[in-house]
C-alpha cells in the first residue's frame, strides 16, 4: 500500500480534505485550539506521553477542557497508521483539539460545560536534517508575557508571516526574538547553539515554546538555558530542532555559521 494521508473526525475516517469542522468552531473562527504534533517513525508514535502532557497542561492553562487520554487515543492511532499505509514508515500525526462552538457570535466564551472537540490527521513525513540559512526577523516578536507563547496553539500567523520575510530576503527560515530582544525560537522550532564546547538554549522565559526534544535536552543534561543575543559568535553552531527533525544554519542574517555535523545523531539520540 502507498503511504498516504488519513484523517479521523466524529467517527468517520477519509483524506483530510474530505472531512470538515462545522463553521461555528472555534478553532476555526478564533484559532481558540491548541494542537501537538508527534512523530511516526517505523510505524509507532515517539515520545506520545510528553507530547500529551504538554498538550494537558496548555489546555489547562488557558482553562479548556482537558483533552483525549492516551487511553482513547491509541486505538485510533494504530488505525490510523494501518489506514494510511505507514506500519513501516515514517510519518507526521497531529491531535487537534478546539473549545468547540462558540456561544454565539464574537469571542465570548462557552460556558465550562460545553462540548471541545477533537480531531486527527496522519500524513507520511520524512524527518529533516540538511541546512538552512536563517534571518531574525525584524518584524515579528514574540511576546514573552503571554500565555499563549507557552502553548502550541492554533494561531500560526506570526510564524507565516516571519516565513514570509525571510523568503524576501532570500533565507530558508526566520528567528524570532523575545520581546526583550533576545533570541527566542525559529517559527516552527527551537533554538540550539553550540558555543565553547556547551550547547545553550534561550529560557521559557522568552516566550519559546516549551518543545519535547527541548526538554529532552535539558532533562539529560545536555543543554541549558541562557540569554542569547542575536549576533553569532565565531566558532558557534546553531540548529534548529523539533519532533519532525533537527536543521543546522549555515547562516544567520548572512553571516557563515560552521553547520554542525552531528544534528541528526542528537536528535536521535533524543527519541
Amino acid at each position: 500500500m502507498t503511504p498516504r494521508s488519513i484523517a479521523w473526525f466524529n467517527g468517520q475516517w477519509d483524506e483530510p480534505s474530505q472531512l470538515s469542522l462545522p463553521l461555528s468552531d472555534r478553532g476555526l473562527q478564533l484559532a481558540d485550539g491548541l494542537f501537538e504534533t508527534v512523530l511516526l517513525l517505523d510505524g509507532r508514535p515517539r515520545l506520545l506521553e510528553a507530547h500529551l502532557q504538554r498538550w494537558h497542561q496548555s489546555a489547562a492553562l488557558l482553562a479548556m477542557a482537558p483533552p483525549p487520554e492516551a487511553g482513547t487515543l491509541e486505538p485510533l492511532i494504530h488505525e490510523a497508521v494501518v489506514r494510511a499505509g505507514l506500519e513501516h514508515g515514517s510519518g507526521a500525526l497531529r491531535l487537534n483539539w478546539s473549545r468547540g462552538d462558540g456561544a454565539g457570535r464574537g469571542i465570548a466564551l462557552p460556558d465550562s460545560q460545553h462540548p471541545h472537540r477533537f480531531w486527527l490527521q496522519l500524513s507520511p513525513h520524512t524527518p529533516s536534517f540538511s541546512p538552512q540559512t536563517a534571518i531574525v526577523s525584524r518584524q515579528e516578536r514574540r511576546n514573552s508575557a503571554s500565555l499563549l507563547s507557552r502553548c502550541k496553539t492554533f494561531a500560526y500567523g506570526q510564524a507565516v508571516q516571519a516565513r514570509l520575510e525571510a523568503q524576501r530576503a532570500g533565507a530558508d527560515e526566520a528567528l524570532l526574538l523575545a520581546s526583550g530582544g533576545e533570541l527566542c525560537c525559529a517559527s516552527t522550532a527551537n533554538l540550539l547553539i553550540q558555543r565553547q564546547g556547551r550547547w545553550l538554549t534561550p529560557a521559557l522565559s522568552s516566550g519559546c515554546l516549551p518543545g519535547v526534544m527541548r526538554a529532552r535536552l535539558l532533562e539529560q543534561g545536555l543543554a541549558q538555558e541562557a540569554n542569547l543575543a542575536p549576533q553569532p559568535q565565531g566558532g558557534d553552531s546553531w540548529l534548529l530542532i523539533n519532533s519532525l527533525g533537527c536543521r543546522p544554519l549555515s547562516s544567520v542574517d548572512g553571516i557563515p555559521l560552521t553547520p554542525h555535523p552531528n544534528a541528526e545523531a542528537l536528535w536521535r539520540s533524543l527519541l
